[in-house]
Formats: structure tokens, sequence, C-alpha cells
């Protein structure tokens, strides 16, 4: 089970701080991730510049130049945020029982879910 998920919403703990232009501390919701290279998309993080070619597009447009986007960083730079405190934690997993209702009958499954460490409440 992965501990970070897309929508979460993560707190940058490594690199440069924000006194020296850097994103150390910086909050943002994850846009996207990559799990082959462990790397995720943060909302305003890590901006870079990116060329990009100038095209024409079918209503005669032009499209092109010096575009600034998020690039994405490891995943191990990145810790959630605990919704109740507001401050970055590790996350854990508990096994919980939920009913269900199927057909008329109740069912009980088995459900793993995140844990704030520091809080102890559900992410």
């Amino acid at each position: 089970m992965a501990n970070i998920k897309k929508g979460d919403l993560v707190q940058v703990i490594t690199g440069k701080t924000q006194a020296r232009g850097g994103d150390r501390g910086k909050q943002g919701k994850v846009l996207a991730i990559d799990t082959k290279t462990s790397r995720v998309i943060v909302e305003g993080i890590n901006f870079v510049k990116k060329h990009v070619k100038q095209t024409q597009t079918d209503r005669g447009t032009t499209t092109g130049g010096i575009e600034t986007v998020e690039a994405p960083i490891h995943i191990s730079n990145v810790l959630l945020v605990d919704p109740s405190t507001k401050k970055p934690t590790r996350i854990g997993s508990k096994v919980t029982t939920v009913k269900k209702i199927v057909d008329g009958k109740e069912v009980l499954k088995t459900v793993r879910v995140r844990v704030a460490k520091k809080s102890g409440k559900e992410v």
C-alpha cells in the first residue's frame, strides 16, 4: 500500500530553505506519481523552465516559448501532512473491519487504512 497518493497534501522536507530560494517547508498537492522511478509531481514545487518549440495550431495561433512547469522530485523528499495538525508526519497502516450491506445481508470486510503516526488519526 502506497504511503502517498494522488491528491494528498505533502510537505517538502529536503533541499534549500525558502530563504535561499529553495522549496523546503513548502506544502502542495500531489498531481502525479511515477511508481517506476519513485517520483512525485507536487503543485507549486520544483519549478523548472522548459523550452517548447514554437508550433502553429489549426486556428492559426502560435504556441511555444519558455514555460515554467513542475518537475518531479523523489518520493523520499516529501512527507504527508497530517490533516488535524497541518504538520508533516510519517504514515502507518491499520487493518479494520467494515460492515457492508450486500444484497440485503451484512458482510464484514477487512480494509487497510493509512494512519498518521503523530496523531493516530486516519488519513
